[in-house]
């Protein structure tokens, strides 16, 4: 099979729907909320704050289809189901987890930046 020469900045590459997938809102929340293992939906809503169930719902489907998170169902009753990193999705875990961190150093400058701006207009 040979190998398709993937460019984030070719609008027609495959590999910016990657990106977009890392990129949006919950994504990086729920992989980080995942780095010490598995946990049941209500427990991850709780770790990430803020999400709807529905968004939560959608958020998971598509990183399971992206083969970032693996689903298990128990057959209990009521059912239990648990989430986890796959491989694929704990290789995410590096730069994500430095993105977060920049965010997290940095976001007092860029609310300074946002005030400043926000005087001149």
């Amino acid at each position: 099979m040979e190998s398709i020469p993937f460019d984030v900045m070719d609008p027609d590459c495959p590999s910016r729907v990657v990106l977009q997938r890392i990129g949006d809102k919950w994504t990086p929340l729920i992989v980080h909320a995942l780095k010490d293992g598995t946990l049941r939906f209500s427990e991850l809503r709780v770790a990430v704050g803020g999400i709807t169930p529905k968004v939560l719902t959608q958020t998971l489907r598509t990183l399971e289809r992206d083969g970032l998170v693996e689903r298990t169902v128990f057959a209990e009753v009521p059912v239990r189901v648990e989430y986890r990193l796959t491989a694929l999705g704990e290789s995410l875990l590096g730069p994500l987890d430095a993105v977060r961190a920049w965010a997290e150093s940095h976001a007092g400058n860029i609310l300074q930046a946002r005030d400043a701006f926000d005087a001149t207009v």
